[in-house]
C-alpha cells in the first residue's frame, strides 16, 4: 500500500485511514458529517495526492488527446481545463479524467483517476503511433483540493495570484508558500467552490505547503477533511464517481455525459457512440430521493410498484446538507422521467423513492 507526501501528516492529526485504490488515505478526521458541513460553510483540505497525472507534449500531444478522449480539446487556449472521458470500443469509459491546457497545441496535463493510473497510461500509449512524448508524474506530484465558500479567501495571502478570481475551469502558474511553478485551478468537485494545487513532491514541499495552509487556515475554521465527506459532497452535486456510476460498461451518453461528447471530430467509438445518440439510450443515469426510510447503496436493485427490475443504484448516501436519503440510479426507459416512482429493493423490501432533478443540493 503506497502513502502520499502527507501520509504522517494525517497519522499525526488521529486521521481514521483505510486502503483506496493503492493507498493509505484518510477517510475521516472529526467525523462525515462534521467535514461535509465545513467545506459546505467554510472550507477544508482534501489530499487527493492520490490521483494521476500525465504530461503530454510536442507537436503531436494534441492529435493523441482528441483521438482518445470525447470532448474537444482543441477548443482549449492555456490557463484552460476541461472534463472529459476515455472511451472504450465497446461502447464504456476506460476513465473519466481532467484535461489542462499548459502551452496551446504543445503541452498538456491530463488527471486521471487513482486506480486508473495504470490503465490510462497503457490504453493511451496504445494510441501513440505519432510519437507525442508522454510523462507520468503521479508519483512525483502533490495534490491539495482546498474547498468551500471561503477556501480561496483564506489562501490568497499565500500568493501574489489573484486566485479569488479564477474562473470555473482555469488555472494559473504560481508561487504558493514560497513553492514556486505550483499550478492553481478552480476544478472542484465538492460543488463548494475553492481551488487544486499541483506541485512537486521535492524539497520538503510537501510540509511546506501543508504547514503553511493551516497555520493561516486553522484559526478561521479551516480543517482536514476525508474521502468519506469527499464522497457525500460529490454525491450531493451528482458527479460522477467513477468504478461506481460511470466504468467499462456505462456510455458517456446513458451517463448523462453528452455535453462532454463532442461529434465535431472522430475519437475512439465515436461512430457507435453518435448512432446511440440517433436512437436513444435504453437506460439513463439519475438522481432518486427515497420516501420511505432507508439509504439506497451500490448495487441496489431499483424495481416497479410489482417488483420489476428496471435498474440498479450506483451511488446513495444520507445527505448531510439535506437531511435526505438520495442515490443515483440507471434507470431503464419508461421509468425515469422526473417524479417517477419506483422502488428499492433494500434486503428484501421494496422501499419507495421518486426521480428528481440533479444536482441534489
Amino acid at each position: 500500500m503506497k502513502n502520499t507526501p502527507f501520509t504522517h501528516k494525517h497519522l499525526a492529526l488521529g486521521a481514521k485511514m483505510a486502503e483506496f485504490a493503492g493507498y493509505n488515505m484518510p477517510i475521516s478526521y472529526s467525523g462525515i458529517n462534521d467535514e461535509h458541513a465545513t467545506v459546505r460553510a467554510n472550507a477544508g483540505v482534501f489530499d487527493v495526492s492520490h490521483m494521476g497525472e500525465f504530461v503530454l507534449k510536442g507537436p503531436h500531444a494534441l492529435d493523441l488527446i482528441q483521438r482518445v478522449t470525447s470532448n474537444d480539446a482543441s477548443k482549449l487556449t492555456a490557463g484552460k481545463a476541461q472534463y472529459s472521458c476515455l472511451p472504450n470500443h465497446e461502447g464504456g469509459i476506460v476513465d473519466d479524467l481532467l484535461v489542462y491546457c499548459l502551452e496551446e497545441n504543445k503541452a498538456y496535463m491530463l488527471v486521471v483517476n487513482a486506480s486508473n493510473i495504470e490503465k490510462d497510461w497503457n490504453w493511451i500509449s496504445s494510441f501513440n503511433t505519432e510519437g507525442a512524448e508522454m510523462h507520468n508524474i503521479s508519483d512525483k506530484t502533490c495534490l491539495l483540493a482546498i474547498q468551500g465558500p471561503n477556501a480561496c479567501k483564506m489562501l490568497q495571502p499565500l500568493t501574489d495570484t489573484d486566485i479569488c478570481n479564477l474562473k470555473y475551469y482555469t488555472f494559473a502558474k504560481a508561487v504558493f508558500a514560497g513553492v514556486d511553478n505550483v499550478l492553481i485551478s478552480a476544478t472542484g468537485y465538492t460543488g463548494a467552490g475553492g481551488v487544486e494545487i499541483y506541485f512537486e513532491d521535492k524539497d520538503g514541499n510537501a510540509d511546506k505547503v501543508w504547514d503553511a495552509i493551516f497555520e493561516l487556515g486553522a484559526p478561521q475554521g479551516l480543517k482536514p477533511i476525508g474521502l468519506g465527506a469527499r464522497d457525500t459532497l460529490r454525491l450531493e452535486m451528482g458527479y460522477c464517481l467513477y468504478g461506481n456510476d460511470i466504468d467499462d460498461t456505462t456510455s458517456p451518453l446513458e451517463a448523462g455525459l453528452g455535453w462532454i461528447t463532442k461529434f465535431t471530430k472522430p475519437f475512439t467509438n465515436s461512430e457507435a457512440l453518435l448512432q446511440q445518440k440517433e436512437q436513444g439510450v435504453s437506460r439513463k443515469l439519475v438522481g432518486i430521493e427515497m420516501i420511505d426510510k432507508g439509504i439506497p447503496r451500490h448495487g441496489y436493485e431499483v424495481k416497479t410498484a410489482a417488483g420489476e427490475p428496471i435498474g440498479v443504484v450506483t451511488s446513495g448516501t444520507q445527505a448531510p446538507t439535506l437531511g435526505k436519503a438520495i442515490g443515483m440510479a440507471y434507470i431503464a426507459n419508461g421509468h425515469h422521467q422526473l417524479d417517477a416512482e419506483v422502488y428499492v429493493d433494500v434486503r428484501a423490501r421494496l422501499l419507495k423513492a421518486k426521480v428528481v432533478k440533479m444536482p441534489f443540493a
